[in-house]
């Protein structure tokens, strides 16, 4: 591949299709394109799975190239990491509507803004795995938390 179109490609997927230009708070405009992304699929759990896969593959191939097309570490730029996060965040959430996504989101969103431990640990590995398993991190915890609340919830305390 010409390297003219490899650095279009690493920044086109590593930007989510350029929404980590927008201005101010990119990584939240990726985690918000990821539910966007994620509403319609919501009721099909097998093309979730596959899509986290890809999003995730995809994270982990491009993330360290673009550090070096971007010429910083973990640049803002990079949002793919948010958008597999998010994905991964509602994986296996049941019921996954409106309401659960809006409420994962905002979890998702708080953990990979403090960056509790080990959160803040993963970050500060070199190149694509720091990127890419700070957010992968803060899913497993939104998860863990959206599990937990969907079970408190349910139960009858009649």
């Amino acid at each position: 591949m010409p390297m003219a179109a490899r650095k279009l490609l690493i920044r086109l997927l590593s930007s989510f299709f350029y929404v980590g230009y927008l201005p101010l708070i990119p990584g939240t405009f990726g985690s918000l394109a990821a539910v966007l992304l994620l509403l319609p699929i919501a009721d099909n759990p097998g093309l979730h799975i596959v899509s986290c896969l890809v999003l995730l593959v995809l994270g982990f191939l491009v993330c360290g190239p673009a550090e070096k097309e971007f010429g910083r570490k973990d640049p803002s730029r990079v949002v793919i990491d948010e958008v597999a996060g998010i994905f991964l965040s509602f994986l296996f959430i049941h019921p996954l509507d409106t309401r659960t996504i809006l409420i994962g989101f905002f979890i998702f969103r708080l953990f990979d803004t403090l960056k509790p431990y080990p959160v803040s640990a993963l970050q500060n590995l070199k190149g694509g795995l720091g990127i890419m398993l700070d957010d992968v991190m803060a899913a497993v915890y939104t998860n863990i938390v959206l599990q937990a609340v969907l079970r408190l919830t349910s139960c009858s305390f009649s």
